[in-house]
C-alpha cells in the first residue's frame, strides 16, 4: 500500500510546482501588457497646438519676423510692454473662431478677439513687427515713427500724413483721452522738443509705434516710460 501512494505523491508535487511556474507565467504577461498599454495610451493622447506664436513678457514673436530678445530699458530708452501670461488670456478669446492674426495681436492688446476686426491694420502690424528704428528711416530694412504712421494710415485708412512727428500733430484735429479709438494719432515728447514720437492708437490702452529700443511694436500708454511723456492724442480724417 506505501509502495503505490508514492509515485502519486511525487506526481502531485509536480502538478503543483508546474502550476505555480504557470501562474507566474501569467501574471508576468498581465502586468507587462498592461504596462505597455498604458504607456501606449500615454504617447497617443491627443494634443492641440497653437502654431507660429510666441510671446514672452515684454515683447511678441509672429510667425513671420523675430524680435530678439525681450525689451526692458530704462534712462532715456523706450520701454516695451508687458504682456503677462499668454495662456491665461488664451483661454477667454474664442480661439475656435479666431484667425491667426487675430490671436496674435489679442495677446499683444490683451483684448479679446471679438474686438480685433479690422484685419487689414493686423496685417499692415504684422508685416512690419520687429523692423528696427533708424532715424529719417522709411523702408523694410528700418523706418522711424512718422514714416510708420505714415504708412499705416495710408495702407489702412487711406489718409495721407506730413512726414515729422510734429506735423502730424499739428495736422490733426485734436481729441480728449477718453475719446481714443482705433486709427487715432498718440504724441509724445522724448527729447525735449515739443513732439518727437508718435503712435497709431489700437484699443485698450495699447498703441503702435516704431521705437527706437526695438522697432515696431505694440506699448501700453499707461506704461512707466510713456506716461509722462504723453502729449495728446489726435484725429484725421478723409
Amino acid at each position: 500500500m506505501k509502495k503505490i501512494q508514492v509515485p502519486y505523491l511525487l506526481l502531485f508535487a509536480m502538478l503543483v510546482l508546474s502550476g505555480c511556474s504557470s501562474i507566474r507565467k501569467i501574471s508576468t504577461k498581465d502586468s507587462a501588457a498592461s504596462a505597455t498599454s498604458l504607456k501606449k495610451v500615454r504617447s497617443t493622447a491627443n494634443r492641440e497646438f497653437i502654431n507660429g506664436i510666441e510671446v514672452t513678457p515684454g515683447y511678441l514673436v509672429t510667425s513671420s519676423q523675430k524680435t530678439g530678445s525681450g525689451i526692458s530699458k530704462k534712462g532715456g530708452k523706450e520701454e516695451a510692454a508687458g504682456y503677462g501670461k499668454a495662456e491665461n488670456r488664451l483661454m477667454s478669446f474664442g480661439i475656435e473662431n479666431a484667425s491667426m492674426l487675430q490671436l496674435k495681436y489679442a495677446i499683444a492688446t490683451d483684448a479679446s478677439v471679438e474686438k480685433l476686426t479690422n484685419i487689414p491694420l493686423l496685417e499692415v502690424i504684422d508685416k512690419w513687427w520687429g523692423t528696427k528704428y533708424c532715424m529719417g528711416g522709411s523702408t523694410d530694412n528700418c523706418i522711424d515713427c512718422s514714416a510708420f504712421t505714415q504708412v499705416i494710415m495710408r495702407d489702412v485708412y487711406q489718409v495721407a500724413l506730413p512726414r515729422t512727428s510734429q506735423e502730424q500733430y499739428n495736422f490733426a484735429e485734436k481729441i480728449e483721452l477718453e475719446d481714443l479709438r482705433e486709427g487715432d494719432l498718440v504724441f509724445f515728447n522724448t527729447s525735449g522738443r515739443d513732439i518727437s514720437h508718435v503712435g497709431v492708437y489700437l484699443l485698450n490702452n495699447k498703441f503702435v509705434h516704431a521705437a527706437t529700443s526695438g522697432g515696431v511694436m505694440i506699448s501700453d500708454l499707461n506704461e512707466k516710460y510713456w506716461q509722462p511723456k504723453f502729449r495728446g492724442a489726435g484725429r484725421v480724417t478723409k
